[in-house]
C-alpha cells in the first residue's frame, strides 16, 4: 500500500498496520503484553525518556499495540496524533486533568451524555467553571464566553435527545477568539462525521462504541487535528515547550493525563478495538439504515408520542445534519404516549435487548429516565428534556425486516 496515495475510509483502515514494519510478517500488530522495555544502551534509553530519540518508556505511558491503534484513528479523523484511554470518559476526563487550572472556564452544551455532565460538575465543584448552554445556536456559546475561558467542548448528536451543536459556526467563533474547540465525535464516528472540518482542535471518541463495535473492549481517544494553535493556550508547562508548537498540547496529555493520572489503554483492548474498527463503515451504514426505517416507523404509530432521530424531517437540526453527515446515525430515542408502559414495552421486545452500551452490533435500548439519567433528578432531566418514558435505542446490524417487526409486535401486544 502507498501511503502517498489516498485511499478510501476503509481501504485506509484495514492496511494501516502495514505501513510500519510488523514482526515476522503479521497482517495485525501483534499485542504486546510487556509493560516494559530494555535497551541495550542505557544512554538511548535516557534519550527515549528525555524525548530525544523514539522509543517506549513504560506501558502507562505507551505501548506498541495501542500506538498502532492511534495510528489508524489518526487517519480516520485525518489529523496530526492520537492518544488512546483507557475508556471514553479518560479521554475526556484527561482535558481537565492535562489542560485546566483553578479559575478556567468551560463552555459544554447542556445536551450531554450523562457521565460527560457528572464529570464536569465534578470539574465545576474542584475549580475550573463550567457554563451548560443550548449549543444548538452559537449565540449562547458567545453570551457565555469569558476571558478565562479555555475550552469549548460539544458533542456532534447528543446522547439521547440527538440536539446537534451549531458545529461549523461555534469553530469559527473559537477560532476568531483562539479557544480550543473540542467535539466529541462518538455519536457519529469519524465514517460519518470528522469534525476538523467544522475547526475542532481536539476530537474525542469514545473507541467502546461504533470503533470497536463489538462490545467486547473499553477505550477512548484524543485526536489533535493540528488546527489549533497551542501558543495560544496559557497553561502549557515549559517542560513541554521543548517540542515543536503543534506538539505542546498531546506532550502534554501524555505526560499529565497517562503518566500521572494512568488513564492508559491496554494492548488487549487496543487490539481488539483495532480488528473491530475495520467493520465500522459496513456496520455503520447497515446501522444507519436500520435506524431510519425504525425511527420512520415509529413515528408513524399513534402510540408513539415523539420521535427523536435526525434522519426525520421533523428534526430541528434535520437540515444542518443532512449538510454535515454522511448519514443520521446509530442512535435515536423515541416517548411513548401516556398509558402505555415503557417497561412493559421492553419487555416485549424479542430482539432488541435491554442493556446500556451503544454502537453495538446489536440493538440495545434502555429507558434512560430510571438508569442512565436518573442520578441527576428530575429537575435537571426536565432541562435537558429527558421525558420519564424517553427510550434510548442503540440500532444494530440486524435484518431491517426482523427489527421492524420486533419494534411493531411490541406495541400491538
Amino acid at each position: 500500500m502507498n501511503d502517498s496515495k489516498k485511499y478510501g475510509f476503509t481501504t485506509t483502515i484495514l492496511h494501516s498496520d502495514r505501513q510500519k514494519a510488523i514482526e515476522h510478517g503479521s497482517l495485525h500488530k501483534p499485542i504486546h503484553t510487556s509493560v516494559a522495555f530494555g535497551y541495550k544502551d542505557a544512554r538511548e534509553l535516557a534519550e527515549v525518556f528525555q524525548g530525544k530519540k523514539p522509543g517506549y518508556r513504560y506501558g502507562r505511558q505507551g505501548n506498541p499495540t495501542v500506538s498502532a491503534l492511534e495510528d489508524k484513528i489518526t487517519r480516520m479523523e485525518e489529523g496530526l496524533s492520537t492518544l488512546c484511554f483507557s475508556t471514553g470518559m479518560a479521554a475526556i476526563g484527561a482535558l481537565a486533568q492535562a489542560l485546566l487550572r483553578a479559575g478556567d472556564h468551560v463552555v459544554s452544551s447542556s445536551f450531554l451524555f450523562g457521565n460527560t455532565n457528572s464529570l464536569w460538575q465534578t470539574v465545576n465543584a474542584q475549580g475550573a467553571n463550567v457554563t451548560f448552554v443550548d449549543a444548538t445556536d452559537v449565540a449562547n456559546v458567545e453570551a457565555a464566553l469569558t476571558p478565562a475561558t479555555r475550552i469549548v467542548f460539544v458533542e456532534t448528536i447528543a446522547n439521547p435527545r440527538t440536539q446537534i451543536a451549531d458545529l461549523a459556526r461555534i469553530g469559527e467563533l473559537c477560532r476568531q477568539r483562539g479557544i480550543l474547540y473540542v467535539v466529541d465525535n462518538t455519536m457519529t464516528s469519524p465514517y460519518l462525521f470528522k469534525p476538523k472540518q467544522v475547526g475542532a482542535g481536539l476530537v474525542v471518541n469514545s473507541l467502546t462504541k461504533s470503533i470497536g463495535g463489538h462490545g467486547i473492549a473499553l477505550g477512548g481517544a484524543l485526536t489533535d487535528t493540528g488546527l489549533y494553535d497551542w501558543s495560544a493556550f496559557p497553561n502549557i508547562y515549559d517542560n513541554y515547550k521543548r517540542n515543536p508548537v503543534q506538539q505542546w498540547g498531546m506532550a502534554q496529555l501524555r505526560a499529565k493525563a497517562l503518566r500521572d493520572f494512568g488513564s492508559a489503554l491496554g494492548p488487549e483492548a487496543a487490539h481488539h478495538i483495532a480488528v473491530g474498527a475495520e467493520t465500522m463503515a459496513l456496520r455503520q451504514e447497515r446501522e444507519c439504515a436500520n435506524a431510519l426505517a425504525l425511527a420512520q416507523m415509529l413515528q408513524a404509530d399513534e402510540r408513539v408520542s415523539a420521535v427523536h432521530y435526525p434522519g426525520l424531517p421533523s428534526h430541528p437540526q434535520h437540515a444542518l445534519a443532512k449538510e454535515l453527515f454522511k448519514a443520521y446515525g446509530s442512535l435515536f430515542s423515541f416517548e411513548l404516549k401516556d398509558g402505555v408502559d415503557c417497561f412493559d414495552y421492553l419487555n416485549r421486545l424479542k430482539l432488541a435487548v435491554p442493556a446500556s452500551n451503544l454502537g453495538d452490533t446489536r440493538t440495545l435500548v434502555i429507558p434512560v429516565a430510571h438508569t442512565i439519567f436518573y442520578e441527576m433528578g428530575p429537575e435537571r432531566r426536565a432541562s435537558m428534556g429527558i421525558a420519564e418514558s424517553l427510550i434510548r435505542v442503540s440500532v444494530g446490524i440486524e435484518d431491517t425486516a426482523d427489527l421492524v417487526e420486533d419494534f411493531r409486535q411490541a406495541l400491538d401486544a
